[in-house]
């Protein structure tokens, strides 16, 4: 079936974090973890939040943040066990992290060349994103710079439904009345994104900047320029 949308996870994919804003809590503390602890977190918390499963499906963006700020947690002792023996068992720190990194706000932080690959995307497809967020991810978008390269975002609040469930991706793709074998779904986390809307009759990409999939043997890019390169490819093809 010819390919007519895309649709883009916004976390990690569109938007990254704010580390002043995600990490207030640790850094509060005199603690900066390294670029390199947080990709190994970020590799680790995908891996075990696939390894899970489904699960309940209402908890998995929850559950996502508390491997992954355990896992960085190990990172940073591991790097110095005198000054923070006693970061996993800070349950108060946890939540404070997992809530500044659910809030769509603190993700701010936009890639050089995103826009303007959106917009040459947008020449051959029709753009949307389907994102767990908090409600505000529509106008996030917009005060980032990006809300003209996309004609709808489906936030997870807002429908009452988060991915992998695959009722938020048909949501989405009636909204976007397109059919889900004519689109194509790029996310971050394979267990939530990839299975999700494949799941939903979509076709997906793993958008992974950390390189947990490297050696999955999985369709994966790095950045919205392989992105589009790979679509060209494929029409060429």
């Amino acid at each position: 079936m010819p390919l007519e949308a895309i649709f883009f996870d916004a976390g990690n994919t569109l938007i990254f974090p704010d580390r002043s804003l995600t990490l207030a809590p640790l850094l509060a503390q005199g603690i900066e973890p390294s670029q390199d602890q947080l990709w190994a977190a970020e590799r680790v918390a995908r891996k075990q939040r696939d390894a899970a499963g489904s699960g309940d499906r209402r908890q998995v963006d929850n559950d996502y943040w508390k491997i992954y700020y355990r896992e960085l947690f190990r990172q940073i002792e591991a790097a110095d066990e005198t000054s923070h023996a006693s970061l996993q068992d800070d349950s108060q720190l946890l939540a404070e992290l997992i809530a500044c990194a659910r809030k769509a706000s603190n993700w701010n932080v936009v890639r050089e060349g995103t826009r303007e690959t959106l917009l040459e995307l947008k020449r051959s497809y029709r753009l949307a994103v389907i994102s767990n967020s908090d409600g505000s991810m529509a106008e996030l978008i917009v005060r980032l710079g990006l809300g003209d390269c996309f004609e709808h975002v489906t936030d997870s609040t807002k429908v009452g439904i988060e991915k992998p469930d695959p009722r938020i991706f048909q949501a989405a793709a009636e909204a976007m009345q397109v059919a889900p074998a004519n689109s194509l779904y790029v996310g971050d986390v394979y267990s939530i994104d990839y299975l999700g809307a494949k799941s939903a009759g979509f076709d997906a990409v793993l958008f992974d900047v950390c390189g947990a999939y490297r050696d999955d043997n999985l369709p994966r890019v790095e950045s919205l320029e392989q992105l589009k390169r790979m679509l060209t490819a494929d029409l060429r093809g």
